[in-house]
């Protein structure tokens, strides 16, 4: 296995990584000095944490499932600590949130080491096991990997293997219903967050986040209205315990595990500020007006960045770009 995993890691390196969105924050990553960090969220699923998006594991008799796969060059240490957790039980499955490598970067690797059940009746005698884990992800996904907008095309070991088009898919894996859910034009056009029924987790990808302002890809097909509707959706299928705490647990793209009031204040930030900026729109504001006037002002010290990867000054750009042509439609 491990030959198996160094000899994937080399061709895929060679090949090149299509980073799209993400090159720059890749680019300054020491790989060597990060580590992989474990949280146990239920009984079998576990939230791992390391650089680029939060990796979800599902861990049960029928082997693992993980949503997202982080960069290539953690995978060595993402399937450490995988093996770590499941002993030698095998990945069968990776769910692609979208498709930005700092989500998708490990797939070629992580899918090496693994195998597909192919047959059967999963959850019960799960058949032949086919090469390779599958990697599924929503149609989009699979389009920007093949053909990016920007960077180089990701190589076909990456790409997932079964893509839907849908609203959603359905699957039973570990004794647990499973949904992917697709988010139109959120973070991307080709969004999905993945719930876990019987543990009650919602992997969310980069529609929620916890540390940053949502970055909007307009590249690609992203829009602030998709993100408040994606965050819509996460509150409809959350059941708190009591109020507003605990129950349903979300992992984010990024950042912390967070529960229904973390959720809705997302909510309550997003659409004040997409509020406000279409109001400077409709009073006739240009771009550098509406900067001037900080409409995120009273939330950056949560949410806000001046430097790095994408910015408040980004974010408020994209959604004037993305509210200016709505209206103009």
């Amino acid at each position: 296995m491990k030959n198996r995993f160094a000899k994937a890691f080399t061709r895929v390196l060679a090949l090149g990584l299509g980073l799209g969105s993400t090159a720059l924050l890749h680019a300054q990553q020491n790989f060597d000095e990060i580590q992989i960090e474990v949280l146990q969220v239920r009984d079998n699923i576990y939230m791992l944490v390391g650089s680029g998006g939060n990796i979800t594991v599902q861990i049960g008799a029928d082997g693992v499932l993980i949503v997202d796969t982080q960069y290539a060059e953690l995978s060595d240490k993402i399937l450490a600590k995988i093996h770590e957790l499941a002993g030698d039980s095998t990945l069968r499955y990776i769910i692609n949130t979208h498709h930005h490598a700092d989500h998708t970067g490990g797939n070629a690797m992580l899918r090496a080491v693994g195998s597909t059940v192919v047959g059967g009746n999963v959850g019960g005698d799960i058949g032949d096991a086919g090469e390779g884990a599958q990697i599924i992800a929503h149609e989009n996904a699979l389009l920007h990997m093949v053909a990016p907008v920007t960077g180089e095309p990701v190589p076909s070991e990456a790409w997932p293997t079964l893509t839907y088009f849908n609203e959603k898919r359905d699957m039973w894996f570990n004794d647990e219903g499973i949904r992917i859910q697709h988010q139109p034009a959120a973070h991307t056009d080709g969004d999905s967050i993945v719930y876990f029924r019987q543990s009650d987790v919602i992997a969310a990808g980069d529609v929620y986040v916890t540390s940053m302002y949502p970055f909007i890809d307009v590249a690609n097909g992203g829009s602030i209205q998709g993100v408040i509707a994606a965050a819509n959706n996460i509150i409809d299928l959350i059941i708190p315990v009591y109020g507003q705490d605990g129950g349903t647990l979300v992992i984010p793209g990024h950042g912390r595990l967070s529960d229904i009031g973390d959720v809705i204040n997302w909510r309550e930030m997003l659409t004040i500020i997409r509020d406000r900026i279409q109001d400077m729109i409709d009073r006739g504001m240009t771009l550098e007006e509406v900067q001037a006037a900080k409409p995120t002002q009273d939330y950056d010290a949560r949410w806000g960045r001046d430097s790095g990867f994408w910015t408040t000054t980004q974010f408020v750009e994209a959604v004037y770009q993305n509210l200016s042509a709505a209206q103009g439609e």
